[in-house]
């Protein structure tokens, strides 16, 4: 059974907010870094439970081409993506999302 995926307003803030700051850095490079994500979100959504939860049951599924994560908790039937957190700023900043 694959679940929804549903982004937190401000995981969904942060994804744009990277995707026009490596356009600017690039263009054509917000794209890619779209795709990434994408492409994570795929693998997120078929197997939602290989990454192993941490506190609050949150679990944490690297990007392989940028340095980000998706933060995501598994609510009954959907897929809560809580954070787009770039990986060397601000630890923990996203705790408190639901």
């Amino acid at each position: 059974m694959n679940r929804a995926v549903r982004f937190h307003a401000l995981a969904e803030i942060e994804l744009n907010e990277a995707a026009d700051f490596y356009d600017l850095e690039s263009p054509g490079l917000g794209g890619a870094f779209l795709a990434e994500i994408e492409r994570t979100l795929t693998q997120i959504v078929e197997f939602p439970e290989a990454v192993a939860a941490g506190p609050a049951g949150i679990r944490r599924w690297l990007l392989v081409k940028f340095p980000f994560a998706l933060l995501y908790s598994l609510p009954p039937d959907e897929i809560r993506i809580l954070a787009v957190a770039h990986l060397k700023r601000r630890p923990f900043y996203w705790r408190g999302r639901e």
